[in-house]
């Protein structure tokens, strides 16, 4: 009797697990559903948004480019001028220094995490497996007023002064719409090294048969966040790869020079 009750347990756990397991899959694949279908997610080569953030009352332009393979930028317009930021051409990652308006490489361990994001086109949960994602389904939680499906996404290593650590995201999905409302991952480096980020979407609407968040609040947890405002999401830019090309230095000649030629 003993043994059978052992079983019985053993039964109920394992059934358990599966069933927590198979809904998370479940999560997922409604998302996917009701964002527009595996399908045309899957015919996604690019993303650009045109957006605008709100910086002590004024509003800087920004265009945020991702394509399939790893490639992205962000561009801002300040003052009439474009500055790059966050360009990776799949090898080198780099940006603009606002104070010398120069172009610079970021060090290769930075450079190399950022490879491992080229998975995570156009979304992480996307075939996650073939990945070699995990996702576990923690329970439902309350964000903001709203109940949620709280997923737990784990990510290949990446690494932080020469040491491989988690990677980890919670996920927290609308559990009547299915669709991801609020992010929350730990800060591995910088300043805020230790503190927990936060990424809050809401405002969806429909491009091209699948459905992007317009509203975007980035920041830390429990500090507020910076509002982005999304005005247009373009499917399959155009873009030409030397957008993303590092601009090497090159040798100018002054009026003065010239005169001595």
């Amino acid at each position: 009797m003993k043994t059978l009750k052992l079983l019985l347990l053993t039964l109920i756990i394992g059934f358990s697990f599966n069933a927590n397991a198979q809904t998370a899959d479940e999560i997922i694949e409604n998302y996917f559903e009701n964002t527009g279908g595996i399908d045309n997610w899957e015919k996604v080569e690019g993303i650009k948004m045109y957006a605008k953030i709100n910086q002590n009352g004024m509003e800087i332009p920004l265009e945020i480019t991702q394509l399939k393979g790893g490639k992205q930028m962000t561009v801002i317009n300040f003052q009439g001028k474009e500055i790059k930021q966050g360009v990776f051409d799949g090898e080198t990652l780099w940006g603009i220094n606002f104070m010398t308006q120069k172009a610079e490489k970021n060090d290769k361990e930075t450079t190399d995490n950022m490879k491992l994001e080229k998975n995570d086109f156009p979304d992480p949960f996307l075939n996650y497996k073939a990945k070699n994602y995990s996702v576990e389904l923690l329970g439902k939680e309350t964000i903001d007023g709203a109940e949620t499906f709280k997923l737990k996404l784990v990510k290949e290593p990446i690494t932080v002064d020469g040491k491989k650590e988690e990677n980890i995201s919670y996920y927290y999905f609308d559990t009547e719409n299915f669709v991801p409302i609020v992010v929350h991952s730990e800060i591995r480096s910088g300043q805020f090294k230790g503190q927990v980020s936060e990424a809050k979407m809401s405002d969806y609407q429909e491009v091209d048969g699948i459905y992007f968040p317009y509203s975007l609040t980035q920041g830390i947890k429990g500090q507020g966040g910076q509002p982005i405002n999304i005005d247009k999401i373009e499917l399959n830019p155009k873009i030409d790869d030397s957008a993303f090309t590092f601009p090497e230095e090159t040798e100018t000649t002054t009026p003065a020079e010239e005169t001595k030629k």
